[in-house]
């Protein structure tokens, strides 16, 4: 089972029908991509999706980070969603980069609970950058 987490805590994930890069053409509004995915065979794709879900294999590959900029640089507008072990210091960055929500294992989120995630949930105010400018 996997945990929801967004801004606001944690919740529980709906079921969604979903395709992979490889079968967008039949997509119901649903694509899984592989940290591995080039997200630029999906550009045509993202006016009609309203949810893309972006693995991540492991806390340290961050190539799905990535992958998340640059759909919303194509315009995508609709719910981006990290999924796999990504950890609640990464919440931040995830935000930062486009990321809506991120899709972790129980076992995650029994080790890091929802108190470590929404500290981390008001992610523009925790910029270091703009911490540095100022």
């Amino acid at each position: 089972m996997t945990v929801l987490v967004t801004d606001a805590g944690f919740s529980a994930v709906p079921v969604v029908a979903s395709v992979t890069l490889a079968d967008i053409a039949q997509h119901q509004g649903v694509l899984d991509l592989t940290h591995t995915d080039d997200p630029l065979l999906a550009k045509d794709y993202v006016s009609q999706l309203t949810l893309i879900r972006i693995s991540f294999p492991a806390f340290s590959d961050g190539r799905a980070f990535t992958i998340a900029r640059r759909l919303r640089m194509f315009g995508y507008v609709g719910e981006l969603r990290a999924t796999g072990p990504v950890i609640a210091d990464q919440y931040a960055m995830a935000r930062r980069v486009g990321f809506d929500s991120v899709e972790i294992p129980d076992d995650l989120a029994q080790r890091q609970p929802q108190a470590q995630w929404i500290s981390r949930a008001d992610w523009r105010e925790h910029d270091y950058q703009a911490q540095l400018r100022a």
